[in-house]
């Protein structure tokens, strides 16, 4: 890796934020790590920054050679906070832009899909990463880790559809190769695990590994969307709901290379993750 300059990682106190800041910082590269409240992010510079208050942009951007961009969570209309950013990067110097979009979402699709239909445009270094499923979302704070604590239960309306849910850590070690490598892939990377899995599957794997039943409930489109309406806005709760449904016709029924080619090794079994993130919880 011969990159030089600072990256900017833009919500370094996420999923895949912190991770890549972690990475980036271990192999020796200048890192600052950009949240709302600068919070302290080990060997990296902390900054305050909000996709909302230009005025905290200034201070983000300066000196800054590489962005790695999480989009603002929750905004069904990501583009129009994150386009004028990214014209005032390129401005500011920035000449590569590695997006964290989503296996779901595709180029000039909705939400965050405007974004990545920009993107080259706007650099000449460039890349999308579009992950599958966060094998993290059962192990956090996220609603599916949640119920599994506290009930026993994963509530999807995906039905029996499977997914090749990818493990953040992979997702990071990417975005590192993304950002860094002489090359940039200028390209749209689609991220899966090595394996596709039902929600079925994911309940078995997480009875097995704790000792405690876990169940699959399935529920209809309306259920999932009304179940999410009462965290989100309607329109969101609608987006995500879509999204279980599109998993239950198919789509993300898939594994890629992704990983191995830009890694060199191969992504992490969700049966390898959960263990691994259950035993640093406890």
């Amino acid at each position: 890796m011969t990159a030089t300059g600072t990256t900017l990682v833009i919500g370094a106190t996420g999923t895949t934020g912190r991770r890549t800041a972690a990475q980036l910082a271990a192999a020796g590269h200048r890192v600052r790590a950009a949240s709302r409240r600068a919070a302290p992010v080990a060997d990296a510079e902390p900054v305050a920054f909000d996709w909302y208050d230009p005025g905290t942009h200034t201070a983000a951007l300066d000196g800054v050679a590489r962005v790695y961009l999480v989009p603002p969570p929750g905004d069904p209309d990501p583009a129009a906070t994150m386009l004028p950013f990214l014209h005032r990067a390129r401005a500011a110097g920035a000449h590569r832009a590695v997006l964290l979009s989503s296996s779901a979402v595709p180029e000039g699709g909705p939400a965050v899909g405007r974004v990545h239909q920009a993107l080259p445009g706007l650099f000449a270094q460039w890349a999308v990463l579009r992950p599958s499923w966060f094998m993290q979302n059962f192990t956090g704070s996220h609603t599916h880790a949640c119920g599994i604590r506290d009930e026993g239960v994963i509530r999807t309306a995906t039905a029996s559809g499977r997914v090749g849910f990818v493990d953040a850590e992979d997702i990071a070690a990417v975005a590192v190769r993304a950002l860094t490598d002489e090359r940039s892939p200028d390209a749209d990377l689609v991220l899966t695990g090595p394996e596709a899995l039902a929600y079925d599957d994911i309940a078995a794997i997480v009875t097995e590994a704790t000792g405690h039943p876990v169940v699959h409930l399935r529920l209809s489109y309306e259920q999932m969307r009304d179940r999410l309406a009462a965290q989100m806005s309607a329109e969101f709760a609608a987006m995500l709901a879509g999204m279980d449904l599109a998993i239950a016709q198919g789509a993300e029924d898939r594994v890629t290379d992704t990983v191995q080619r830009l890694t060199g090794r191969p992504p992490h079994t969700f049966r390898a993750v959960f263990e691994r993130e259950i035993r640093g919880t406890r």
